[in-house]
């Protein structure tokens, strides 16, 4: 049997099972290049890259010169017959620069090194023949100008300022004279050129500028370039270009600078940076008990106190412009609050401290109004009485009332001294004390209920009670070390309605935002929050969790009143005028089964024991009148407290730093409590 194989005509290889993987690879190989070549593309398009931090290139522009001051002797060997002043011209500014501006900070420097033209021609003046004389010069330096530059709202937008040192490169200049006009026939003279005598070689000056970068390119380029037209100021000081002689240069530069850049690879620079973790937490706090506040009847001292060598009202007491006179308003001096205060003595000092805008605004309403300014000085009646004139000025000045409804007056001693004769301790502040300009008037609508005479206080003020969201009581978003590893961060807080507020960014660790802020009039509400920061490599992080949030509520407690009684130095009976007014105004506010706490107080001067019976006598003399007023008519159903506290600092209602601080703790303090239901 023959086994010899025979192959067909035409066939040009046997089969073999070698032949059908290498097929289906090279199908399989097509297929995938055919898949990844877009893939690679579409990833190639999508390469960013971040903002260069360092730009090169090449700013040019025009020098607007102006020339100010006189120049006559031109040269060493030409001094032309007429002196030339004011001048103007323009020359070419071309520089290389080089930048550097980090891409999250606003700050940034600048260097520009080149050609700067400061040539021009000077007006031209008549000469003594009546002939016109012309004077130009190519005056040019070579420049280096290094500047800081700030964005200031991290925008393209940005200031530059610096010094400007100039080295001279050209110092020729060309004079010509005409011929004069009278005699056109004559020949005219040669022009002269030379180069100006006594040039400094070296300027040492300034400017200020601003730009505005414009992109070029878009972020998937390497190399970014940047458009950026810019305008500076170079004034006069230090452009003297002569040692002699007065010439100066002012320029106005106007031109741009284009420059380029090459940026990182945003996601090469992520991979590279190893980001810090950051912790975040959220404390919602239920309602908080706010601080209760009184209804206060604040008294208002009728006196001025001046320090110690000086007849200027001083500075602690605020003093308005004119253009603040209109919104002044005596139930928000809040606004117009003084400087430097405790928060012990703030909101009764903010009061005492706008006296003579209370006393101003007073007078403006009420034009009948007169008053008398009285000056107190152991240094004399002449310092007393310049004292009452700076009170005096004020008013008239700022307030604009009329000088006849004031009158002045310097004495020695007040009418009522803190000095006894004989003393001899504390009399540094004693005489504190009595360096003051009292105010007295005989208008009822100026003065306390009751009250009149030389000494009598002016009306108090009222210090309406209003309860505030208490800080304890906002939310606080707690983002432990997001100062260090984010860039900024911010909140997306939703509620159940799927409603979306946002709030942010912030750079800091912690924030806190009140529950209005979030609630509105709700009085509670649950919310998902999310935080959203990037890191400062560029990924975005996000963190969430629910919370609760409760609206801060006042205290359901019904709003107490608080009257003062205020003692002259060492007195410790009541006068006749208080205890009306204590009869007659604070007797019939307190609601029956009420708790009235009557708390006394001294200064600091004296001693110790015998200030804490001096407070306690005078809040029992306080008890005495209110307790018999009530008697009158027929009640007994009122719960007294009643405390001499002395001199005790802890407890006093002001600090003795001031005089007026040490008259205001001369007080009994009067607290009327509603009964609770």
């Amino acid at each position: 049997m023959n086994n010899t194989t025979h192959l067909k005509k035409g066939s040009r290889q046997a089969w073999s099972p070698n032949n059908l993987p290498i097929k289906s690879l090279l199908v399989a190989s097509l297929t995938w290049l055919s898949v990844q070549t877009p893939l690679l593309a579409q990833q190639a398009q999508e390469v960013k890259y971040a903002k260069p931090s360092w730009f090169f290139g090449v700013a040019g522009g025009a020098n607007f010169n102006f020339y100010r001051g006189s120049t006559n002797q031109l040269s060493a060997s030409f001094t032309p017959p007429a002196t030339f002043h004011d001048g103007d011209g323009v020359g070419l500014f071309i520089a290389p620069l080089l930048e550097y501006r980090p891409a999250d900070s606003r700050w940034g420097v600048m260097l520009q090194a080149g050609y700067d033209s400061r040539k021009g021609a000077f007006d031209q003046v008549r000469t003594a023949c009546d002939c016109p004389a012309d004077l130009s010069t190519d005056l040019s330096y070579i420049t280096v100008e290094p500047s800081v530059r700030f964005a200031p709202f991290k925008s393209n937008f940005y200031l530059y300022g610096g010094p400007r040192l100039a080295f001279n490169l050209d110092k020729s200049f060309t004079y010509e004279l005409g011929i004069n006009p009278a005699f056109p026939n004559q020949a005219a003279t040669p022009a002269v050129s030379g180069e100006f005598s006594e040039i400094e070689e070296t300027i040492l000056s300034m400017q200020i500028g601003a730009g505005y970068d414009i992109p070029l390119s878009s972020d998937s380029n390497k190399t970014q370039f940047v458009l950026s037209p810019f305008v500076s100021f170079q004034p006069y000081f230090g452009q003297n270009p002569r040692a002699t002689e007065t010439w100066n240069i002012t320029t106005i530069r106007a031109g741009v600078a284009l420059k380029f850049g090459q940026g990182k690879n945003i996601q090469e620079a992520t991979d590279m940076v190893q980001d810090r973790e950051v912790s975040f937490s959220v404390n919602s706090p239920s309602n908080v008990p706010g601080e209760n506040r009184m209804t206060e009847i604040f008294p208002l001292r009728n006196y001025v106190f001046f320090n110690e060598d000086s007849n200027e009202i001083p500075n602690r007491y605020v003093l308005l412009t004119k253009n603040q006179v209109k919104d002044f308003k005596e139930d928000q001096l809040e606004v117009f609050a003084p400087k430097n205060l405790s928060d012990r003595s703030k909101r009764q000092m903010t009061v005492y401290y706008n006296v003579l805008n209370i006393l101003g605004d007073r007078m403006q309403k009420n034009p009948s109004a007169t008053i008398s300014l009285v000056g107190s000085s152991n240094k004399g009646n002449a310092d007393g009485l310049a004292m009452a004139e700076s009170v005096k000025t004020y008013l008239v000045n700022v307030f604009a009332i009329n000088a006849s409804r004031i009158a002045t007056k310097g004495q020695e001693k007040p009418n009522i001294p803190s000095e006894q004769p004989g003393a001899t301790l504390e009399l540094v502040l004693l005489r504190e004390g009595d360096r003051r300009v009292s105010i007295e008037s005989n208008s009822p609508d100026l003065l306390m209920e009751f009250q009149s005479g030389t000494d009598a206080q002016l009306k108090p003020v009222q210090i309406v009670a209003s309860q505030e969201a208490p800080m304890e009581s906002y939310v606080t978003f707690n983002n432990k070390g997001a100062g260090e590893a984010l860039s900024s961060w911010s909140l997306q807080m939703t509620d159940e309605q799927g409603k979306v507020q946002s709030f942010g960014p912030y750079m800091e660790d912690e924030v806190k935002i009140s529950g209005k802020s979030i609630l509105g009039s709700r009085p509670e509400g649950d919310y998902k929050v999310k935080m959203i920061g990037q890191t400062k490599s560029g990924k975005i992080i996000e963190k969430e969790t629910p919370i609760h949030v409760v609206l801060w509520t006042p205290a359901k407690t019904m709003e107490g009143m608080r009257y003062s009684i205020l003692y002259e130095f060492n007195k410790a009976v009541a006068i006749t005028m208080y205890e009306k007014y204590l009869t007659d105004i604070v007797t019939p506010k307190i609601p029956v089964g009420a708790k009235v706490m009557i708390h006394g107080h001294t200064d600091i001067i004296g001693g110790e024991a015998y200030n804490l019976n001096l407070s306690a006598s005078r809040a029992n003399d306080v008890k005495m009148i209110i307790e018999k007023a009530l008697a009158k008519s027929g009640r007994n159903d009122v719960q007294f407290e009643v405390n001499g506290f002395g001199e005790d600092e802890n407890k006093s209602p002001f600090e003795n730093k001031t005089p007026e601080e040490r008259f205001y703790n001369r007080t009994v303090i009067i607290d009327i409590i509603p009964a609770t239901r």
